[in-house]
């Protein structure tokens, strides 16, 4: 099996939510439009509010819809959030992307549902049962950190956030390219609507999100969409691209990757606007007075405090930053 240690750590992202389940009054459920751009520990610092990110690379709809359903298991949310880029994929996607996410899921109905929605026809149910049978031939990969952490791993992610804290500003904009047809398709409303009645029968409020982003381009006519049925199903919808100047955006400060995630600054700017909706929208407790929520919390808090510090000390002395997967810029 693949370590992602330093190297693709998107890669360990679900796994690592099992040590921390438990406690959180908000569930987010997506792709790297939540993990790069919230900051559950910025939100708790700043209203108290207990939060996780389940999210991993290309998360398709299908897969946050089978992970909020296991993570209802061991959470009981006060609201559910679900960011909308994913709509634009109807069908499974590329491989590695999909392992990302099912093979860091335990063992339930809930992982074997999500793998038999997202497998192609090329692939074998066998290959998710024995991941060994897919990863066979990487026994001519292997490194140091294969063996360093055959029987351990390493803590990189904050209640679901993946942290960078270096900045790539935006230089251009994509160029909006006309589509054939703008409807989202059927598999990907299925599974909307399966969102959308799992919260309503766990009495659990469901508020959609787009975060912001310059690229990949969200189109005005998919964001209609998007409205239409926040209407018809009386849900929240909040399109953080219609915000950025009342959130504070800022694509030559806030970005690590020329707009298409935010960095530290940008993330904990948006954590902190979000934030004070969700809690005056939703009623949502301020967790800081608990004795034993705040010492869990204070460990998170230290663990994020510690690693943005090293990373700019790594900036400072390398100019970029050589863990976390950071390579030298040309």
């Amino acid at each position: 099996m693949p370590k992602y240690i330093n190297d693709i750590i998107e890669g360990r992202l679900i796994e690592e939510y099992y040590d921390n389940a438990g406690g959180n009054d908000v569930i987010f459920v997506s792709d790297c439009e939540c993990y790069e751009n919230i900051s559950p520990i910025k939100m708790y610092e700043e209203y108290g509010i207990t939060s996780y990110i389940r999210g991993s690379s290309q998360q398709l709809i299908w897969q946050s819809y089978y992970l909020l359903e296991e993570t209802l298991r061991y959470d009981t949310p006060k609201v559910v959030v679900f960011n909308v880029l994913s709509m634009k994929y109807n069908e499974p996607q590329n491989e590695a992307y999909k392992r990302m996410t099912l093979d860091g899921m335990r063992w339930s109905s809930s992982k074997w549902n999500s793998i038999k929605a997202s497998m192609t026809d090329e692939e074998d149910m066998i290959t998710y049962l024995f991941p060994l049978l897919r990863y066979h031939s990487r026994w001519s990969e292997l490194t140091v950190e294969d063996f360093e952490y055959l029987f351990k791993t390493k803590k990189s992610f904050h209640q679901g956030y993946l942290m960078r804290v270096d900045v790539r500003p935006v230089t251009d904009y994509p160029t909006v390219v006309p589509l054939a047809d703008y409807s989202f398709g059927d598999n990907a409303w299925y599974y909307l609507n399966k969102i959308t009645a799992l919260c309503k029968e766990k009495g659990i409020p469901l508020v959609l999100m787009k975060a912001p982003s310059v690229s990949p381009v969200w189109y005005d006519e998919w964001d209609s969409q998007i409205v239409e049925y926040a209407r018809e199903n009386d849900l929240f919808y909040i399109n953080f691209l219609d915000l950025l100047d009342e959130v504070g955006i800022n694509w030559d400060t806030d970005t690590y990757d020329n707009g298409l995630h935010l960095n530290l600054s940008g993330a904990e700017k948006l954590s902190v606007y979000f934030g004070k909706i969700l809690q005056d929208r939703y009623g949502l407790a301020d967790h800081r007075s608990e004795p034993e929520t705040a010492e869990k919390w204070q460990g998170y808090i230290d663990f994020y405090n510690e690693m943005r510090d090293d990373q700019y000390r790594e900036l400072e002395e390398y100019g970029y930053l050589k863990s976390y997967g950071g390579r030298k810029p040309e």
